[in-house]
């Protein structure tokens, strides 16, 4: 029965939106995957997507995308994609799925629509930069 199935807990996996300067000087947003937890998770894959169905039913998508990232050790992390401005007005998800302990592990991490703005800003432990996380 479905009452029966305890499919385990993600913890210690976190998304973050970040804004920094690229070697140009110029802010641009990147997207990291960062690993708090205390071993190492290994065969991490991400798909990232955004969405959104307005009030009239219209419905905007970008593409599928598949981001390989290997191994995370501890208190590591990765960039998953850049990812630019425009597309904050939409639902930008992103599902993390990784191998740890020998058990397959699955998490969707969703930024809503329109929370990826500068006064949602806060410092990112481990990054030590500025940007919008999910845990």
């Amino acid at each position: 029965m479905k009452k029966d199935i305890n499919p385990p807990l993600v913890k210690d996996i976190a998304v973050a939106v970040v804004k920094e300067k690229n070697d140009l000087q110029e802010y641009i947003w990147n997207v990291y995957i960062i690993n708090y937890k205390k071993e190492t998770i290994n065969e991490v894959l991400v798909t990232s997507k955004g969405y959104l169905k307005d009030l009239k039913g219209i419905e905007t998508k970008t593409s599928v995308l598949r981001h390989a990232i290997g191994s995370l050790k501890s208190n590591d992390y990765a960039i998953i994609e850049p990812i630019m401005e425009n597309v904050f007005v939409l639902h930008n998800e992103y599902w993390v799925s990784y191998f740890s302990n020998g058990r397959i592990l699955d998490k969707k991490y969703i930024f809503l629509a329109e929370t990826i703005k500068e006064e949602n800003l806060i410092n990112i432990p481990v990054l030590n930069k500025q940007g919008v996380m999910i845990k």
